[in-house]
This record gives C-alpha cells, sequence and structure tokens, in this order.
C-alpha cells in the first residue's frame, strides 16, 4: 500500500454536539477542549496510519479562527500531512454548523506532531 493510500484510509472524522459544560462565559466552547478533542482525533489518525503505539510530543500550531458556540454541532477531522522515520505530522480540523442549518466554516486548525514508540517507550520507525 502507498503511503498516499494509507493517508486516505486513516484519515478521521468524528463529530460531537457542544454542549453548555463545554463552554466558557461566553457560552462559547473551551479552546482547552478542543485542544484535547483535536490530540484525540490526531492520535486516532495517526494510529490507523502506522498501526503503532504513539505519543504526542507536540502541538505546533493552532489557529482558532471562528468561536464555537454553545448549541452547536462540530466534525473534527484529521489527517497525516507529514511522515518521517520515527515521527507523523497530522492536521486536524474543526468545522462548526448550526444544528439547523445547512451551512458549516472552518473553525480551528492545528497541527500536532507524534513518534513511533515500543513498549519501553524507545523511539521506533513508523513504517516497517
Amino acid at each position: 500500500m502507498t503511503i498516499e493510500e494509507r493517508i486516505a484510509l486513516s484519515t478521521t472524522s468524528i463529530f460531537k454536539a457542544v454542549f453548555p459544560n463545554t463552554t466558557n462565559h461566553y457560552d462559547t466552547l473551551y479552546g482547552g477542549t478542543a485542544m484535547a478533542l483535536m490530540d484525540e482525533v490526531a492520535f486516532i489518525a495517526g494510529t490507523r496510519f502506522c498501526r503503532k503505539r504513539l505519543v504526542t510530543v507536540s502541538s505546533d500550531r493552532i489557529d482558532f479562527t471562528k468561536p464555537i458556540p454553545a448549541g452547536t454541532i462540530v466534525e473534527l477531522v484529521g489527517k497525516v500531512l507529514k511522515v518521517g522515520r520515527t515521527s507523523l505530522k497530522v492536521e486536524v480540523l474543526i468545522f462548526v454548523e448550526q444544528m439547523y442549518e445547512e451551512d458549516r466554516e472552518l473553525a480551528i486548525r492545528g497541527t500536532f506532531t507524534f513518534v513511533a514508540i515500543d513498549e519501553h517507550k524507545n523511539p521506533i520507525p513508523v513504517l516497517d
């Protein structure tokens, strides 16, 4: 299987409803909650790509461009961007949509770097 085919098969999409218990005093999704969800989706996409143990080593950049209000639906999409010898870079996009409307907008974009490790937590090749 080619790397491009692996990337396509490992792209991961998760939907969540934004409830008031995950929002701040402005009734928008907490940034930390968004980052945790993004890290989880990135981890799943990376794991599906290589089927190895992965650990997050960095969140390289996260751009918050639209607030995500309570009572909306978000879709998180994780896709492998770059494959190194022992590391992967995964981009995560968060789209927000109103529950009763068709439109959706890109709200947050971020990248996460993972390293593949063995049972002793030593780096190993991402691909065999």
